[in-house]
């Protein structure tokens, strides 16, 4: 009878010391797992240009250029200048695409290596017989530039006949309304503005470029240990094409969205 007694009583929910000490080493495995996860799959934040249509091409890029890497991207845009202050100063993780000499002003900013995307600064016309070989060869001609794209005042420092306007827009219209003979752009950006403003008919690029700039992306210094990651994303990337894929891709998806 007392063996019956003891089958029919409820079985204890209590958990031996033994056994809560193992819970307990489970749960912190877990939890470390956890942030071991999250810490290999950071994401960053990159200051974008706005309004620049070849930093688009480049945040395009580094998209394909993180998934490789496994890091997560997004993007901020802002204007330029805010852009290397906030950077610089770390509320941002770094720059999409900026030329190698921004280190040498801004030495938190980290340059990763190779360069994976390039601008190609362009001589636009109407019907202008322009031979372009280089900045020098447009030094007779007036001439149209944004005001603050570095490689375009740089190009045509000490020209006589420079007129500097405010947008990319104003540039290519007043091309077209033939205020300047020439205007220099980024090729792709210039092309972009045209087709965005019906003008594609009225203004031409020439060939060749008047120079072809590397970009390199930068990564503020607290982020330094992703850079291996990323530099061998993009070299893996350009040995296999896949880099120069998809910034033809981008373009070309760019392009036909200008049409619309």
């Amino acid at each position: 009878m007392s063996s019956l007694i003891a089958s029919a009583r409820p079985c204890s929910t209590a958990v031996s010391p033994g056994r809560r000490r193992w819970l307990m080493a489970c749960a912190s495995a877990g939890l470390l797992a956890s942030a071991f996860v999250a810490r290999a799959q950071p994401t960053l934040r990159l200051a974008r240009l706005e309004n620049v249509p070849d930093q688009a091409i480049g945040a395009e890029i580094l998209v394909a250029v993180y998934h490789r890497a496994g890091i997560g991207v997004s993007f901020v845009d802002l204007p330029a200048k805010r852009s290397l202050l906030e950077s610089s100063e770390g509320r941002v993780d770094g720059e999409v695409q900026r030329i190698l000499a921004v280190q040498d002003q801004y030495p938190t900013l980290i340059a990763a290596h190779p360069s994976f995307n390039f601008i190609e600064p362009t001589a636009f016309v109407t019907d202008a017989e322009v031979h372009v070989d280089g900045w020098g060869s447009i030094s007779g001609h007036s001439i149209g530039i944004v005001r603050g794209v570095g490689s375009s005042e740089r190009g045509t420092a000490g020209m006589d006949r420079v007129e500097a306007v405010a947008t990319m827009e104003q540039l290519m219209q007043s091309l077209a309304a033939r205020r300047f003979e020439v205007a220099v752009n980024d090729r792709f950006s210039g092309l972009l503005v045209a087709r965005r403003l019906k003008l594609d008919h009225a203004v031409r690029p020439l060939s060749p470029p008047l120079e072809r700039i590397p970009l390199h992306h930068f990564v503020h210094e607290r982020h330094r240990e992703l850079l291996p990651k990323i530099e061998k994303a993009i070299r893996d990337m350009q040995s296999s094409g896949e880099l120069e894929k998809v910034r033809q891709q981008a373009m070309a998806r760019l392009l036909k969205d200008a049409e619309r």
